[in-house]
């Protein structure tokens, strides 16, 4: 299993230091999430200070960014890393397409099979010299001149992950894209009877192997050097499910374990401005159904315990404060956990 940290987001002058450090602990890749900041600044920071560590946005929402925009700087981050670049997308969902970016909004699956295909035509059009001829239902791309085009990098192309999380997005990652990053709103038995099936359907239809697509996240992880901080980050996380359980769109995953009553109930405080109470709603049962839980020194086993044999990568986060010693010995066992993931298949004819 790979294990990944998340850089800082706001203060930059954080980013190098603890990208080092995290690269030092053994961590397998670095994310940057889209969330109040931009997303690709640290990432290139990152790149910077780092010579092993894979690089991922975590994820970038692209409906409001063109094609061309997120190629040309996963571009970059993929020559100037020397091919540790891996690009995560995701739709977002409709309101705040269209009220926080002022994006129009369309059926988002077939619109993200064409955003994934037109980028790897401009990346092909850049490291083959192949004419640039996209044209699709939201995406046309059919002029690409020598000034605009980069020269080749000579390295596999850019794997892209997306986020998905209904039954046609967990398709198309099978069939179309290098890996799937899950909600953390899941449970391991809502990832074996829901999410797999789906994401097998898409590999069955494109003829591909499930060794070849990263699956990560589906979860959270809730851990510390002492117990009290183990109970802290138990009380994040149940205020995590709390929220995204509120929303009816995610009482599937509740569904898997006969607790649409618990749904009912954190809905009622969301509708009647109750958000102080909602939490007090989910027992430590219910918090381990989605997390991961344990000290450092117990932490590997329950990764293992929720996350083996269903994920390939988990995110473990890194508080400035950390023993980053006693973080890597989590690391380094983590990393024992099998996993199904062998290695993308990314060159240029494979991509095509």
């Amino acid at each position: 299993m790979r294990v990944t940290a998340s850089l800082p987001l706001g203060d930059w002058n954080k980013v190098a230091p603890m990208a080092r450090a995290a690269e030092a602990a053994g961590f397998d890749g670095l994310v940057s999430s889209e969330l109040a900041h931009d997303p690709f600044a640290p990432l290139t920071l990152a790149t910077m200070a780092t010579e092993r560590a894979e690089l991922s946005s975590g994820i970038v929402v692209c409906f409001p960014r063109s094609p061309m925009i997120v190629a040309g700087q996963a571009w970059d981050l993929q020559a100037n890393s020397g091919g540790r670049f891996h690009l995560g997308i995701g739709s977002q969902v409709k309101g705040h397409n269209e009220r926080r970016f002022s994006t129009p909004w369309t059926a988002p699956v077939p619109r993200m099979r064409e955003y994934i295909q037109s980028l790897r035509a401009i990346w092909r059009a850049w490291e083959t010299g192949e004419k640039l001829n996209f044209e699709g239902e939201h995406y046309r791309f059919t002029l690409m001149t020598p000034d605009f085009s980069p020269p080749a990098t000579g390295l596999p192309m850019v794997p892209v992950s997306v986020a998905a999380v209904g039954p046609d997005m967990l398709r198309l990652t099978g069939r179309l894209c290098d890996g799937a990053r899950l909600h953390g709103f899941c449970t391991r038995k809502y990832i074996e009877n829901v999410v797999m099936p789906k994401i097998e359907e898409g590999l069955a239809k494109g003829g591909r192997s499930r060794e070849n697509l990263e699956i990560s996240g589906g979860g959270f992880i809730a851990t510390g050097a002492t117990e009290d901080q183990v109970r802290e980050k138990m009380d994040w996380v149940r205020y995590r499910v709390a929220f995204y359980g509120s929303t009816r769109t995610y009482w599937p995953v509740f569904e898997q374990h006969d607790l649409i009553e618990l749904g009912a109930k954190l809905h009622k405080h969301s509708t009647s401005g109750g958000w102080d109470k909602m939490a007090a709603e989910v027992s430590d049962d219910v918090v381990r159904l989605f997390a991961a839980v344990g000290t450092y020194r117990d932490l590997a086993g329950a990764i293992a315990e929720r996350y083996g044999d269903a994920v390939d990568q988990i995110r473990m986060e890194t508080p400035e404060d950390a023993d980053m010693g006693a973080i890597a010995e989590v690391v380094q066992d983590v990393k024992k956990i099998p996993a199904a993931f062998k290695g993308y298949d990314t060159n240029w004819a494979a991509a095509a």
